[in-house]
């Protein structure tokens, strides 16, 4: 089956009050062809994931101030730092895109899929 023949459906998520960890499982679970029967591990068969309402997302816990975010420049001294709470002020879709990039397979499959996904702060 070639990658021309896959018939991808779009699918519109509602993240209203809905936990990040646990609407970031099903977006991943979408995005890589789980939910379909012909799902094989190493072929690209997910749907586009249209996600509505990111700054509504429900956050439970300490996850707000304890949750750590690091990246680095590759110099001494360059690594940086943010929280979650600083994220999700700045831009809420981008937690939500983070969360689901983290819950897909570290292979050449996940930089196609992360493209089908679509968050929106409305």
């Amino acid at each position: 089956m070639a990658t021309k023949d896959i018939e991808r459906k779009k699918v519109e998520l509602d993240a209203d009050g809905r936990s990040i960890g646990r609407l970031a499982a099903e977006i991943s679970r979408i995005l890589q062809g789980k939910h379909k029967p012909a799902y094989e591990p190493h072929r690209d068969h997910g749907d586009f994931v249209d996600v509505r309402n990111a700054a509504k997302v429900k956050i439970l816990g300490n996850r707000l101030t304890g949750k750590v975010y690091y990246r680095y420049s590759g110099y001494p001294g360059g690594i940086k730092s943010t929280n979650l709470q600083k994220l999700m002020e700045k831009d809420p879709s981008e937690a939500i895109r983070r969360a689901v990039r983290n819950m897909l397979p570290k292979n050449r499959l996940r930089n196609g899929r992360m493209k089908r996904l679509t968050v929106h702060n409305d």
